[in-house]
């Protein structure tokens, strides 16, 4: 294997929007055939203005000019707390590996890359959604589960 990890910019916006769709289809074990029109016009927009104003960083690991996984990170602000005065967090997401590249470290290093970004912004509150296939890798990395957040799950009509 010849991994490139590549920090992502507008110039990749397509190819970003695209593997979201494949992490997203694969994370919720939907059909390839699964309509995902509206999920990847809105997609494209977020990147589009996210990568633009640096609230988002992604990166996308290549064999060679085979796409092999991805990760992101979103910056958001929350109002200051005692433990968070600059009130800025980092979400965690997009966290993709293709199923023949598994097991050879590249969720690993590309989850340390996005760490590495959240630290040089000055962001240590970092959080993500863990799959039970993902949470091993985010417990070896210091991860730990949240006892006081709660979620008001989506409702769809």
């Amino acid at each position: 294997m010849n991994l490139i990890y590549k920090k992502a910019t507008l110039d990749d916006i397509d190819f970003l929007t695209e593997s979201r769709i494949e992490v997203l289809l694969a994370a919720n074990k939907l059909p390839a055939d699964t309509d995902m029109q509206e999920v990847r016009d809105a997609s494209y927009e977020y990147y589009k203005r996210a990568l633009a104003d640096g609230t988002h960083v992604a990166y996308l690991v290549f064999d060679d000019d085979t796409f092999a996984g991805a990760g992101g990170v979103s910056f958001y602000q929350v109002m200051p707390t005692y433990h968070n005065p600059s009130g800025w967090k980092a979400y965690i997401m997009n966290m993709y590996t293709r199923p023949e590249y598994r097991r050879n470290g590249i969720a690993y290093k590309t989850l340390d890359l996005l760490i590495q970004e959240c630290r040089a912004s000055g962001i240590e509150n970092i959080s993500l959604e863990a799959t039970s296939m993902g949470r091993p890798l985010y417990e070896k990395y210091g991860f730990v589960g949240m006892k006081d957040e709660m979620e008001l799950p989506a409702m769809r009509v």
